[in-house]
């Protein structure tokens, strides 16, 4: 389904007047309520906060007017203040080409072919336990990623944008995802690290 521009007026149109993302998306046809939610968002389109909170402060106003206390209603307009509506704007700006919010952990993750931070130098890294990972990397089974399963290690040996990478492959030890040479490099305690980079 795509945002046509008549489309698109519609959805406008039916949201000024107050009508529900679900009652929206029905009569469209084709498009789910979190599809209007979200091409309202895009939009930019006011979250009507502020005349759906009018509306039903009206009807609790009424009902505190019968009852002594009154001042309890003021404080809900101040709740939907217009800093709830500058918050979608800033998820607008950090949308991808597609339109998906770039959440921390997308923009976390490097593209093929882009350089790999600092990893942890070797002196970091205990040389028996770095003498032990090579040893087993001698009789790794190079396994491609189709091939890794709950009972393999899944530790990564080379650069990933070319051919000659692969996983270790061998069994893994026990509620850990790498077999024990490479656990003793991956899992080691926060003393011995820190100790080593004194």
């Amino acid at each position: 389904m795509s945002w046509t521009d008549e489309r698109v007026e519609t959805l406008k149109k039916m949201w000024a007047e107050g009508q529900s993302a679900s009652q929206i998306a029905k009569e469209l046809g084709g498009v789910t309520r979190n599809a209007v939610i979200g091409k309202v968002h895009r939009l930019g389109l006011s979250n009507r906060a502020g005349s759906g909170g009018a509306t039903t402060a009206k009807p609790a106003a009424k009902e505190k007017a019968a009852k002594p206390s009154a001042p309890k209603p003021a404080p809900k307009p101040k709740a939907t203040k217009a800093p709830p509506a500058s918050k979608p704007e800033k998820e607008v700006e950090e949308l991808d080409e597609n339109g998906i919010p770039i959440s921390a952990a997308r923009r976390a993750i490097i593209p093929a072919g882009q350089p790999l931070p600092p990893q942890p130098s070797a002196n970091e890294i205990s040389p028996e336990a770095l003498a032990k990972v090579n040893e087993v990397e001698k009789t790794a089974k190079k396994l491609t990623l189709m091939e890794l399963t709950e009972k393999t290690c899944k530790w990564p040996v080379g650069d990933p944008a070319t051919e000659e990478f692969w996983f270790c492959g061998l069994n893994v030890q026990q509620g850990k995802p790498y077999c024990e040479a490479h656990v003793g490099v991956a899992f080691q305690p926060m003393s011995s690290r820190r100790d080593r980079r004194r």
